[in-house]
C-alpha cells in the first residue's frame, strides 16, 4: 500500500509519572495501531515527546525548590525507559524543549502574524496579590464556572472537559500561596480562532467514520458557541521565547499553543536526521497523506479545533504548501480505578512503573488493550487486569501456543511436520483463520482495536476448539500420520493467528518468529515442514 501514515499521539506532561490511564488512553493504542500500519505496507511516522513547557512543571518545580529542567529531565527519562520495556515503536520520541521546536513554532507564530490571524490584546487576568506576580492558568483552582466541579483547573474543567479564562473561575485561589487572586490587566498576543469558524463546520461536516463522542462534541462546540479568540502567551520564564519583542521581558509562547506544534516539528526533526530533510513533506504536503491523532477525550478540542485552525493559518507560509488537516482522532474516554478518573496528580491509579513491576510488558499490554475505553469510560482493577492475563492471555492463546508446540516437538522429531491429506474440519479451521485476519484488517483500519484483539482471541478459542475435538494427543499414538497433520493444522493456524497478536504483543511475537520465521505481511504463510523447532517454554506466566 505504502501510504504515508502520521501517527500523531499525545505529549505527555514531564511533570510527574504517568499512569495505566495514560497508557490506555493513548500511547499503547498508538503503538498497536502503527505496527499494523507498518505490516500491512504503509509509511508510517509515529512522533511524539514530552511536553516540558506545561505549568504542572513549574508548579512541581517550585513545590520541590527545584528548576523546571531538574523535573523535566527526571521524567523525560523516566518516559524514555517505560517506553523501551513497554516495546512501543517510536520514529522519534523528542521534547517541546527542543531548538528546533522553537524555531517551528516561532515559524508558524510569524506567518500566522503576517496572515493577520495574531493580535496583541490588553485583557485582564488573575494577579497573585501575596506572590506579586500574574498567574498562569495552571497556577490556579476553583469552581468550574460550567458544571460547579469544585478542583478546577484555571484553563479546563477535568469533569466536564470545558475550556475557560481563568478569570471565568468561580471562587478562584493561588496555588502558590492559596490567596484569592485579583483581576489586573495585562498584554498579550492573541490567535483568531474566530477567524476559522466556518471553515471548522466545514472541516468537520466531511469526517465520516470517525467516534460519535469526538465528531459531536466537536460539532456542538463550534456550531453552538464557535471558538473565541485565546491569548496564546502568558506572564512566564518559561516556554518557547516570542519572536518578536512588542510586550517586552517576562512573556512565553504558552504550552496551549505550542504543543500541539510538537506534530510538526517532530516530523520536522525526525527528517532531519534521514538524508533528505524534507522528508516530512511526504506526510505534511501530501494530499493522500493519513493522520491519526491518538490521544484523550480530554483533548478533544485542542486536536478537532484548535490545532486544525492553526494549520489553517498558516496557509502556504511552511514549506510552500498548505499543512495536512487531521484524518481522524479516536480519541478514547478515561480509564477509571474505582469509580474515580485515572490521575496522576490525585494517585488514583496505578503508575505504569507500578504496572511493569507487577506484571510482563505482553501481558500489561495486553490485559489494557482488551479494555480500551474507546467508546466509554472503562472500569480496571488490578484484579480485572489478573483475570484477563490469566484467564484469556495465559489459559486461551498461551496454553494453545505451548501445547501446540510441545506435542510437535515430541511427536514430529523435534521438527514441523508435513502435512497429510486435509478433512473438511482442518480446512474450515484454516478458512476461519484467515477470514480472521481479514476481518481484523477492517477492524484495525477503523481503529478498533479492542475488536480486533477480540478477532484473534476468538480464533485462539476455535482453534483449542478442534484441538480438543480432534484429540491429537491419542491420535498420534494410532494414526501418527492423521496425528502429524492434525498438529501441522493447528501450528498452520497459530501461525495466522499470531500476526493478529503482533501489533499487541511484541515480545512473545518475536519469540514465535524464532520459532516460525518471521511474519511477512498481514496473512497467514505456509510453514515450512522440517524446520527444525527449539524445546518450547511458555510465553507467559500465570499472574499469582
Amino acid at each position: 500500500m505504502n501510504t504515508p501514515v502520521l501517527v500523531a499521539v499525545a505529549w505527555p506532561y514531564a511533570s510527574g509519572s504517568r499512569h495505566l490511564g495514560h497508557l490506555a488512553g493513548a500511547y499503547l493504542p498508538a503503538d498497536i495501531f502503527a505496527r499494523h500500519q507498518r505490516m500491512i505496507g504503509n509509511n508510517v511516522l509515529m512522533v511524539s515527546g514530552s511536553d516540558v513547557h506545561g505549568t504542572p512543571i513549574t508548579v512541581r518545580a517550585d513545590a520541590e525548590g527545584v528548576t523546571p529542567q531538574d523535573i523535566v529531565d527526571k521524567y523525560h527519562n523516566e518516559f524514555l525507559s517505560q517506553w523501551d520495556q513497554l516495546g512501543i515503536s517510536w520514529d522519534l520520541y523528542t521534547t517541546t524543549g527542543t531548538e528546533h521546536h522553537a524555531n517551528v513554532t516561532q515559524e508558524m507564530f510569524l506567518a500566522q502574524l503576517a496572515n493577520g490571524h495574531i493580535d496583541r490584546r490588553t485583557s485582564t487576568q488573575l494577579y497573585d496579590p501575596q506572590a506579586k506576580r500574574f498567574l498562569p492558568d495552571r497556577y490556579v483552582e476553583g469552581i468550574c464556572p460550567h458544571c460547579g466541579y469544585e478542583e478546577a483547573r484555571g484553563d479546563q474543567c477535568d469533569e466536564c472537559g470545558k475550556t475557560y479564562d481563568a478569570v471565568e473561575l468561580i471562587s478562584p485561589r493561588s496555588k502558590f500561596s492559596n490567596a484569592i487572586p485579583e483581576p489586573r490587566e495585562t498584554e498579550h498576543f492573541y490567535f483568531k480562532y474566530s477567524n476559522f469558524n466556518n471553515a471548522l463546520k466545514e472541516f468537520l461536516e466531511r469526517k465520516t467514520g470517525w467516534r460519535n463522542h469526538v465528531l459531536n462534541f466537536a460539532k456542538g462546540w463550534v456550531n453552538e458557541e464557535g471558538l473565541i479568540d485565546r491569548a496564546i502567551t502568558r506572564d512566564l520564564d518559561w516556554g518557547v521565547k516570542l519572536p518578536v519583542d512588542d510586550l517586552g521581558d517576562g512573556k512565553r509562547i504558552y504550552v496551549w499553543y505550542d504543543a500541539v506544534i510538537g506534530y510538526l516539528s517532530a516530523s520536522q526533526e525526525w527528517a532531519s536526521t534521514t538524508e533528505n530533510p524534507d522528508n516530512w513533506k511526504d506526510w505534511w504536503h501530501n494530499d493522500s497523506s493519513r493522520h491519526v491523532y491518538f490521544i484523550g477525550k480530554d483533548n478533544i478540542p485542542f486536536h478537532a479545533l484548535f490545532w486544525p485552525a492553526q494549520l489553517m493559518g498558516v496557509q502556504d507560509s511552511i514549506g510552500g504548501s498548505s499543512l495536512h488537516l487531521p484524518d481522524d482522532i479516536p480519541a478514547n474516554q478515561y480509564v477509571t480505578f474505582k469509580g474515580g478518573k485515572a490521575s496522576a496528580s490525585r494517585g488514583v491509579g496505578l503508575t505504569i512503573t507500578e504496572g511493569l513491576e507487577k506484571y510482563q510488558p505482553d501481558a500489561l499490554r495486553y490485559a489494557l488493550a482488551a479494555n480500551f475505553p474507546e467508546q466509554a469510560d472503562t472500569e480496571i482493577s488490578n484484579d480485572e487486569i489478573t483475570r484477563r492475563i490469566n484467564e484469556e492471555l495465559v489459559a486461551n492463546w498461551g496454553n494453545l501456543v505451548n501445547r501446540v508446540l510441545a506435542m510437535t516437538y515430541k511427536n514430529a522429531e523435534q521438527a514441523i511436520p508435513s502435512s497429510g491429506e486435509l478433512t473438511e474440519d482442518d480446512d474450515k479451521l484454516l478458512q476461519l483463520v484467515d477470514s480472521a485476519l481479514e476481518t481484523a484488517a477492517s477492524q484495525f483500519d477503523q481503529v478498533e482495536l479492542r475488536a480486533a484483539l477480540r478477532t484473534a482471541m476468538e480464533a485462539a478459542k476455535e482453534t483449542n476448539k478442534y484441538l480438543n475435538a480432534t484429540e491429537p494427543w491419542k491420535v498420534v499414538k494410532e494414526d501418527h500420520l492423521r496425528g502429524l497433520t492434525i498438529l501441522f493444522v493447528a501450528l498452520s493456524a497459530i501461525n495466522g493467528i499470531r500476526v493478529m497478536f503482533a501489533p499487541f504483543l511484541p515480545f512473545s511475537t518475536q519469540e514465535l518468529n524464532l520459532i516460525l520465521g518471521e511474519t511477512k505481511g498481514w496473512i497467514r504463510q505456509d510453514l515450512n515442514p522440517g524446520t527444525p523447532l527449539a524445546k518450547p517454554k511458555p510465553l507467559f506466566r500465570k499472574v499469582e
